[in-house]
């Protein structure tokens, strides 16, 4: 009898087992179904958002400034104080990263995410006011001579290149801290930190090294 029960209760754990294996299956199965859902949505929307933000890019370099057009309808503004609060947009996101890295590695996650999210605003203000300014503007031309011109054309390519390069990956990173994938938010975020840090870095000694030759009013 108590070899009856026994096979009976070997059985039944054997098929809670089973049940239990498949039904953990099928949910792992529908949640990474709806992470690669949520993943593609979000790519897409990465993906355009891209494509708008190059294509503004694209546009104010090739077509010509409207900085007649704006002088005559705001005379006294001086639009070289835009160059200025790029800098100080820079200047935030710089020392902001730095204090999100700092924290993270001291496991402050909160304190990480706020620094995240400052260097991401500034990040979004220094891109308006980079397009606005270069629409109403026309390109001032470094008159350094000798290596040090050389340097700034290393520094002022590289920053463009890295910016436009990192924009989308800068997105998608926290795309993935926010889903909670802190694994993959990981794996990206170590690659694309210091391109970023070194965007914000750069785009402060660009303006540093240009500024003395902005037009004098």
């Amino acid at each position: 009898m108590s070899l009856f029960i026994s096979s009976n209760n070997l059985r039944l754990y054997v098929k809670i087992k089973i049940t239990t294996s498949f039904n953990l299956i099928q949910l792992n199965l529908q949640k990474k179904n709806t992470m690669n859902v949520s993943e593609k949505k979000a790519r897409l929307v990465i993906t355009l958002l891209t494509s708008v933000v190059l294509g503004l890019v694209g546009f104010m370099y090739i077509f010509p400034g409207f900085e007649s057009a704006f002088k005559s309808a705001y005379p006294n503004f001086d639009i070289y104080q835009l160059p200025k609060l790029n800098a100080i947009c820079n200047s935030i996101v710089s020392i902001s990263l730095i204090f999100a890295l700092i924290a993270i590695k001291n496991k402050k996650i909160s304190m990480h995410q706020n620094f995240i999210y400052i260097a991401c605003f500034f990040s979004f203000v220094f891109l308006i006011n980079y397009v606005f300014y270069h629409l109403i503007s026309e390109n001032t031309i470094y008159k350094g001579e000798g290596m040090v011109k050389w340097i700034y054309l290393f520094i002022l390519f590289t920053h463009i290149i890295l910016a436009a390069v990192s924009f989308p990956f800068i997105l998608l990173t926290l795309y993935r801290a926010l889903s909670k994938q802190f694994e993959k938010h990981r794996q990206i975020a170590k690659l694309i930190f210091p391109i970023w840090l070194y965007v914000a870095v750069t785009g402060v000694i660009v303006y540093l090294m240009i500024s003395p030759f902005y037009p004098q009013p």
